[in-house]
């Protein structure tokens, strides 16, 4: 059945992607309001302590709250779970074939691009 929750993950997304978008540290009460779903205030303070705890978010005092910033880019995050997934594999060749056979021809370009900048 159901029940209408998110995995923490598709949260802790959720909330890096309302402060990356945001040129300034947002307290709790302002990552609740961008996000604009019915999360309760205490789910958000949750998730942005979870996010702290891993490095991922550093902090400063901002009157009785913290206001939250993060440490990593959305680009560093995407590459290390790309990686991870890579290296979660027992067959490496052939998860690298079925990601580059479902590119765009945008994307493909890039990467061609990127090889021929290697050493």
């Amino acid at each position: 059945m159901a029940t209408g929750r998110r995995p923490a993950g598709a949260l802790e997304q959720e909330v890096l992607a309302a402060l990356w978008a945001s040129p300034e540290p947002l307290t709790p009460a302002a990552v609740q309001e961008r996000l604009g779903d019915g999360l309760a205030y205490t789910t958000v303070k949750t998730i942005l302590d979870r996010l702290h705890d891993k490095g991922m978010l550093t902090r400063v005092r901002v009157g009785k709250a913290y206001a939250y910033s993060p440490v990593v880019e959305q680009a560093d995050l995407a590459a290390e779970a790309m990686r991870a997934a890579l290296e979660a594999s027992a067959d490496r060749s052939a998860v690298l074939s079925k990601f580059l056979g479902e590119i765009s021809a945008d994307d493909a370009a890039v990467i061609r691009e990127l090889l021929g900048e290697m050493p």
